[in-house]
């Protein structure tokens, strides 16, 4: 098996270590004999759906997220949003998040239209607002999930997302005790980390579900995951200041 990824914007959208995200797909593919190719798409580029069994985009700062917003939304937005309604496997984190939803307004009010794959929008406040850092731990599909937050804007929801995972400490979205959105095949978080290596069953659910699309029958090997396990309990202690079993549970 093969798996063929599109890295959205890999120079400008990749911060807080985004790029782990794509080390940790390509390692948990290729220790189970699946080849894994990445091909980086940066603003001009086209986006071909059939080219590809996945995309990701990370996050950045605004200056760098109004360079690549119209070149996602008129370029790549409309071929990206046909493969997602019919299950194409998207992760956008932080800044990637933001745009794929209906638009983003800055802390300066200028507002940024998104590629319309999410239906969500985000609004800053304010430079006077409070600035979601830290930490987080969310409950997801019986098991947590664990990263670091860095994000001024709030991120809503619309009828047509619902919400990756439930805040157990952190601040998620807006605050209001959910974080990311899910749409189909198509995830978004405010996670970095980056996220993948230290929640190795979610990268395992993206790479089923990407591989899915084009074989048959996809069954994961399991794989020796004591180090990203251990990560992934350090995150859990340092969060949360409690014993919380990593994969389902208090204790």
């Amino acid at each position: 098996m093969k798996l063929w990824l599109a890295h959205l914007y890999p120079k400008l959208m990749n911060i807080y270590g985004d790029r782990g995200n794509i080390i940790t797909l390509r390692r948990r593919c290729e220790a189970r004999g699946i080849e894994f190719e990445v091909t980086e798409l940066e603003i001009g580029d086209k986006f071909v759906p059939e080219a590809y069994d996945m995309a990701f985009m990370g996050g950045a700062q605004d200056v760098e997220q109004r360079r690549v917003a119209e070149d996602f939304r008129a370029i790549k937005g409309e071929p990206l949003r046909e493969a997602v309604e019919a299950g194409f496997v998207f992760l956008a984190v932080c800044g990637g998040y933001q745009l794929a939803g209906n638009y983003y307004r800055g802390a300066d009010g200028e507002e940024m239209a998104g590629a319309g794959i999410l239906d969500l929008h985000t609004v800053h406040p304010g430079p006077q607002a409070k600035r979601f850092i830290g930490n987080v731990v969310a409950d997801w599909n019986g098991t947590t999930l664990v990263g670091f937050e860095n994000h001024g804007g709030r991120t809503y929801l619309g009828a047509g997302a619902r919400p990756l995972a439930r805040i157990v400490t952190g601040n998620g979205n807006n605050g209001d005790g959910w974080e990311g959105a899910v749409y189909r095949n198509t995830f978004g978080t405010y996670l970095h980390g980056a996220l993948l290596p230290k929640n190795p069953r979610f990268a395992d659910h993206l790479i089923a579900l990407a591989l899915g699309r084009r074989y048959d029958v996809v069954t994961l090997d399991p794989l020796d995951d004591k180090v990203e396990d251990a990560a992934h309990a350090e995150a859990l202690r340092l969060s949360t200041r409690r014993s919380i079993m990593p994969f389902g549970g208090r204790r």
